[in-house]
């Protein structure tokens, strides 16, 4: 079973959804603010299948670093993923479903997180927050 916390786990799995070219990753730090987690990752997706694309190469990442998957919600529909890492959760989006809901607005009290991956980013034509 990994060791990381909320935050590391972040980083490992925002690498392997930018792998898939995931796109404006964000990470907020919520632990002053809930007791359920650490960290929340936001994540969009260009469509249905490339949300599912991404949800599951954070499963697979987490997995990988000894981490189990507590659960998924959305996957079917492919608008809106929930992937619940324990201390982290992670919200793939399409664009205008996470617009909708603003995740980022909704948790502004959160620190963005810096998750040392902007090179990644670069290579893959996305911008991190």
């Amino acid at each position: 079973m990994s060791q990381n916390d909320g935050l590391q786990k972040a980083r490992i799995v925002a690498a392997a959804a930018l792998d898939k070219v995931a796109q404006d990753p964000i990470c907020l730090d919520v632990r002053a603010l809930v007791s359920f987690a650490d960290a929340f990752l936001v994540l969009s997706g260009r469509s249905d299948r490339h949300v599912r694309s991404i949800a599951d190469a954070v499963s697979e990442a987490a997995a990988r670093d000894g981490d189990r998957t507590l659960g998924v919600e959305g996957y079917d529909e492919g608008r809106w993923v929930l992937v619940d890492l324990g201390d982290l959760i992670v919200h793939v989006f399409q664009h205008e479903v996470r617009k909708t809901y603003d995740l980022e607005r909704l948790w502004s009290d959160a620190p963005v997180v810096d998750l040392g991956l902007d090179a990644a980013a670069k290579s893959a034509g996305t911008s991190v927050r």
